[in-house]
């Protein structure tokens, strides 16, 4: 069940995507004080039991969860969302072929445009720039960037009513994400990662996302509560 309304607190839209780093990213809020708001976009990701991670975990941990559907797989380009196969061969340098064209910048501006709608003024969103597999929607200046762009293309933000977008897992390694979790109570194994899970939901393992969610748990010397599947 979902937590009570605080109707003395301020609300924040939390992109919460069911992944681990989207989990921490709303518990933080609430730790911080705000109502979440939690904004899932279902966009056709292939990997279509996060939606499922998102539910279980609003169920918990927002105050609302909305998901809205948005089919970014009419443009593809991505192995989330077309037919390209979801590299396994290990983490490399440079952008993967996991990522989606503009996505942070897409559900960022969603995030923003129901904050105004609502009266929330403070975005929150799960992106690291540490252990974030090359995307570029993951790092500081995207963010520095995507702020000042909020108080320029809204009415709230030129009549003063500013918004800050925080990403409090921007400077975060996956051992540091796994502690936080652990730290605020958090069961991670209702989240999913898995860029290309089994017919079931497990995950595979092989993946840049399960590589680096496996690697955080080892390092923060944490068990590791992710369902894999059998080899």
């Amino acid at each position: 069940m979902a937590p009570a309304m605080n109707h003395a607190a301020k609300s924040a839209v939390v992109l919460l995507s069911g992944g681990l780093d989207s989990m921490v990213c709303a518990g933080l809020a609430r730790e911080a004080g705000f109502e979440v708001l939690a904004l899932t976009v279902d966009y056709q990701q292939r990997h279509r039991v996060e939606l499922e991670a998102a539910r279980r975990i609003a169920g918990l941990h927002a105050d609302r969860h909305l998901i809205l559907p948005l089919d970014l797989s009419a443009f593809g380009g991505s192995a989330l969302t077309a037919d390209i196969a979801v590299p396994k061969g290990g983490v490399e340098e440079g952008i993967p072929a996991t990522y989606v064209p503009a996505r942070n910048t897409v559900f960022l501006s969603l995030a923003l445009a129901w904050g105004e709608a609502v009266g929330a003024r403070d975005l929150f969103v799960g992106v690291n720039a540490v252990d974030y597999s090359g995307y570029p929607d993951c790092r500081p200046e995207f963010i520095a960037a995507f702020e000042a762009l909020a108080n320029r293309a809204t009415k709230a933000g030129v009549e003063g009513d500013r918004f800050t977008v925080h990403a409090p897992l921007l400077h975060m390694t996956k051992a540091d994400i796994a502690r936080e979790a652990a730290r605020l109570g958090l069961d991670a194994g209702l989240s999913h990662s898995c860029y290309d899970p089994a017919a079931d939901g497990a995950a595979c393992g092989r993946c840049d996302a399960c590589r680096l969610r496996a690697k955080g748990f080892e390092d923060a010397g944490l068990p590791d509560p992710t369902r894999y599947a059998e080899a």
